[in-house]
């Protein structure tokens, strides 16, 4: 599956586009300015999103990946 593809199951399945994750991560502490915060490590924003939107693990990566800043949305 593309990475585009991850997202787009995401939002199927939360109702969250990208950028709404984008927004939620940084009212949450986790990125500030749109950048990952030194604290925040992977386990977190995994946790953060099984917990408060039954996302899996690979699911939750895609999301860790985005905010990182490792891919971007069309990825393939």
């Amino acid at each position: 599956m593309s990475f585009q593809g991850y997202l787009n199951n995401i939002e199927a399945k939360t109702g969250k586009t990208a950028d709404d994750f984008k927004k939620l991560a940084e009212a949450k502490g986790f990125t500030k300015n749109g950048q990952l915060t030194a604290q925040t490590k992977a386990g977190d924003i995994v946790k953060w999103l099984k917990d408060d939107f039954e996302l899996g693990h690979g699911h939750a990566m895609a999301i860790y990946a985005l905010l990182k800043g490792i891919k971007k949305e069309g990825d393939q």
